[in-house]
């Protein structure tokens, strides 16, 4: 039974670091209907920027936390206002492609400012330590934990109850009707791809003090996807509770049934897509998607 908790509660923590990458992947999706295949991209970069700013500059965390968001915020208006403001009023497949084009560069960014080499920076980051019982989790997920929980009732709180996000909300079910009430539209998406920015950014900095940097971590892109597919598309209880359900399932997994494979492991880093299949087989729209019904 401790076994099972540490592995409960260490999922839980890795469950809401997807929920928070997969909110950024929701909201471009809800008023765009493309993919940003870049997102795993930017938490990779967020990791390179957490080492960069907790190890050679040897900065307060609290400072390069501040920082990095900071350089989320840049990033996300640049992304927007050169690659994605074009492309407004086009099909989402430019924007997909866009996004591709997106994924090289910073992959490129990576190599060349880090060399593509793994970094780690575990001991920077505050040790918060946590006992259930016979069960202790590791300070690092304790961390995640609790950063990711912050974060994730800021952004439900900025959805539902500002008038920021309901002008988000209103832009992405009808651009036009939101147009002819006076809500500019690029200001919309500009603040979305911030939003998208700065939690991969920080996703990337609680990644990277788990597992550390390096270019591989941009993988976790494609189980963002796997969230937001298990929750729904355009439903962002549907991202958390998809986080949570997958980070969880994935460190169970890695906990009970790698150590039965042949290889000795493997079978957590594919489960989430294991799930993502079946999910699209018996309920393509997830668990909180919306069912749209078009009459002809």
């Amino acid at each position: 039974m401790t076994f099972f908790l540490q592995l409960f509660i260490t999922g839980l923590a890795l469950g809401m670091m997807y929920a928070l990458i997969a909110i950024g992947f929701v909201i471009i999706f809800k008023c765009s209907q493309a993919f940003n295949i870049a997102s795993g991209q930017i938490v990779m970069l967020g990791a390179y920027l957490g080492y960069t700013f907790l190890m050679p500059l040897a900065l307060p965390v609290w400072a390069a936390i501040l920082i990095a968001i900071a350089v989320g915020v840049m990033m996300g208006l640049v992304i927007e206002r050169l690659t994605i403001r074009p492309l407004l009023g086009q099909p989402p497949l430019p924007i997909v492609l866009m996004t591709i084009a997106l994924a090289g560069v910073i992959d490129g960014v990576a190599i060349l400012g880090w060399g593509g080499e793994y970094q780690a920076y575990h001991d920077r980051l505050p040790a918060i330590t946590l006992h259930l019982g016979a069960v202790s989790v590791p300070p690092s997920s304790v961390l995640a934990l609790i950063v990711s929980v912050v974060l994730v009732a800021i952004l439900m709180f900025v959805f539902r109850f500002t008038k920021i996000g309901l002008a988000m909300r209103a832009t992405a079910e009808d651009e036009q009707v939101t147009r002819s009430l006076g809500i500019r539209a690029t200001t919309v998406y500009a603040l979305v791809w911030v939003i998208a920015c700065v939690v991969g950014i920080v996703g990337g900095i609680l990644l990277g003090g788990v597992s550390g940097a390096s270019p591989p971590l941009s993988d976790i892109g494609l189980k963002a996807l796997a969230v937001v597919i298990l929750g729904g598309l355009d439903s962002i209880e549907g991202a958390i509770v998809g986080g949570v359900i997958l980070g969880i399932l994935e460190n169970l997994a890695a906990g009970y049934l790698d150590p039965l494979m042949p290889s000795g492991g493997g079978l957590a880093n594919v489960f989430p897509f294991i799930i993502m299949l079946i999910v699209l087989i018996f309920k393509p729209h997830g668990l909180f998607g919306l069912k749209r019904i078009e009459r002809v």
